[in-house]
């Protein structure tokens, strides 16, 4: 059985958003990102082959190697989604803020 994943569906596991913070600054191999979790390395890959599949990681191969690195495309794709969501939240907050800037207690 073949399952379709996309991105939001890979980021809401706590293990692989782990691992697209560890990849966020620098490329590493499936051991280097695996040493960083107290699980099996199997169960890494797993992860590592999720996120590949939904684009949200690329694979460069350096000799016998396999790095990992963050595919920023993809994640604009969600940035662009938490938006709009992230506007209303600035703009509640900012109105919550003239409120209380203009709150006077009863005494």
């Amino acid at each position: 059985m073949n399952l379709r994943r996309d991105v939001f569906q890979a980021i809401a596991d706590p293990t692989r958003r782990a691992i697209l913070l560890l990849v966020a600054s620098q490329a590493m191999t499936a051991g280097a990102i695996a040493a960083n979790f107290d699980t099996a390395r199997p169960t890494v890959s797993k992860h590592l082959q999720i996120l590949t599949e939904c684009e949200l990681l690329k694979q460069d191969q350096n000799g016998r190697e396999i790095f990992y690195h963050l595919n920023p495309k993809k994640m604009k794709e969600i940035a662009d989604y938490i938006e709009p969501f992230r506007e209303m939240w600035d703009d509640r907050f900012n109105k919550l803020e003239d409120i209380m800037k203009n709150y006077k207690p009863n005494k």
